[in-house]
């Protein structure tokens, strides 16, 4: 199975603990999410003896979260597989691109996972914010 070089999810709800406690179950020694700015919240963790740096953005997408892990040594090898995690564990709706992005890939395809399991290629365009 391909490994993207990194993974970013958005979660339509940002609850920082229960992210944080996600984190936890998830990855090797995760930091705190320390507020590092405006809506901005990092931290860093290890997996397979990697270190991971992990940035949630609030509010990145029409009120959805962005958390990008930067390190394709996650647990995931791909977005959608994080994106299922997040949405099983976090009872929210996530999205994530549909595959590894190439130019010409229309931006505004998105794959959506609803926190009930249901899932499939949405329309998501940006709104410009």
């Amino acid at each position: 199975m391909e490994r993207y070089p990194d993974i970013e999810i958005y979660l339509a709800k940002t609850d920082i603990e229960a992210i944080q406690q996600w984190l936890d179950e998830h990855l090797e020694a995760p930091s705190p999410l320390v507020k590092r700015g405006k809506h901005q919240w990092r931290a860093r963790a290890r997996h397979a003896a990697s270190e991971i740096p992990i940035l949630l953005v609030e509010n990145a997408a029409d009120g959805f979260a962005s958390l990008w892990f930067d390190s394709p040594h996650t647990p995931w090898p791909r977005d959608v597989d994080c994106a299922r995690a997040a949405a099983r564990t976090l009872g929210c709706e996530v999205r994530c691109s549909l595959g590894g992005w190439q130019p010409g890939d229309e931006p505004d395809r998105f794959w959506q996972v609803r926190a009930d399991g249901v899932e499939g290629a949405i329309h998501w365009p940006d709104q410009g914010q």
